[in-house]
């Protein structure tokens, strides 16, 4: 899937712009063809390494945009 592939490696940072990590992969619904989540490396130097096993999943509606890197929500927000 292309997208998904502009998308692994891309920085994410949280609503303050804190790095959270490196997007390492993205969960799609085959059946809808979209995608539902991303898992996030920790970061660090063992994340450069390959060595961390530390993941996050991020629900693909807690994206506010999509640039050079990957902001995300606050999750504090109201829904409305």
């Amino acid at each position: 899937m292309r997208i998904a592939e502009e998308i692994i490696g891309k920085e994410v940072l949280d609503s303050s712009a804190v790095i959270v990590g490196r997007v390492r992969d993205v969960e799609v619904n085959v059946e809808t063809k979209k995608i539902e989540a991303l898992v996030v490396g920790k970061g660090g130097i063992s994340e450069g390494l390959g060595l961390s096993k530390g993941e996050t999943i991020v629900p693909f509606e807690m994206v506010k945009k999509i640039g050079d890197k990957i902001l995300l929500k606050n999750p504090m927000a109201s829904v409305d």
